[in-house]
């Protein structure tokens, strides 16, 4: 266990290094900042190579939303859920922390947000607490889906992680102008301590609502895949 719980904290570090990381550190430059687009990239990427990486080892959760709809859909033992947050969440407060050294290190630096999360005068568009929590929810339950889908026996073998960075990527695309996108608590909780914008008062949203979104994924798809056919493209086997 010690070694799936290593291999969840170094890949959920990796994932609020290098998703916050791109927007802190070059998401705003006027000369040579990524913007949305390269920021979504990063946050993929992340999770693609983590996957293949230390995936073998601990599943590549990397989220708490994720570890809650792999349990709801039967994937994972329920009394690993709270070690794995756990993990989960010193991985990404290692990462945040880390991340908030070097970024302090430039002359007249401030957190202001820190790439956190929010809605109302907290969202980069202005989007309601509503607005916030609908994105928060469908966004996550399209992302469990993938990651069932994708790593169902039967499936492709060897791209899983190919299409869960891709869904990543495509979620951040549509949702960083709402919510700056989490669909994950733990990289929401290790960005809210650091940031100077008060994302701590708004953080139970980046905590309910991707746990309600992976919780209804979950039981979408396996009501979707209970008697699915197998495909002649490799696809799904019948459950």
């Amino acid at each position: 266990m010690i070694r799936k719980l290593s291999a969840e904290a170094v890949g959920t570090f990796t994932l609020v290094f290098g998703g916050c990381g791109s927007a802190v550190l070059a998401g705003g430059f006027p000369e040579f900042g990524i913007a949305f687009t390269g920021i979504a990239i990063a946050f993929g990427l992340t999770v693609l190579t983590m996957a293949y990486a230390v995936g073998p080892i601990s599943g590549g959760h990397f989220n708490p939303a994720v570890t809650l709809g792999l349990a709801v859909a039967g994937r994972f033992g329920w009394r690993d859920l709270l070690p794995y947050w756990a993990a989960q969440l010193v991985g990404g407060f290692i990462a945040a922390l880390v991340l908030y050294i070097i970024a302090s290190g430039a002359a007249e630096w401030v957190p202001a947000g820190f790439a956190s999360n929010g809605y109302g005068v907290r969202s980069p568009g202005g989007y309601t607490m509503t607005a916030a929590f609908l994105c928060e929810v469908v966004m996550t339950g399209i992302f469990l889906i993938v990651i069932l889908g994708a790593t169902r026996p039967g499936a492709p073998a060897g791209f899983a992680p190919i299409a869960i960075g891709l869904s990543l990527t495509l979620i951040h695309l549509v949702s960083i102008p709402v919510t700056n996108t989490s669909v994950n608590p733990a990289r929401s909780t290790a960005v809210a301590f650091f940031a100077d914008n008060g994302a701590m008062g708004q953080l139970w949203l980046f905590w309910l609502a991707p746990l309600i979104g992976a919780a209804l994924g979950a039981i979408l798809w396996t009501a979707l895949a209970a008697d699915a056919p197998a495909t002649s493209t490799g696809g799904a086997e019948p459950a």
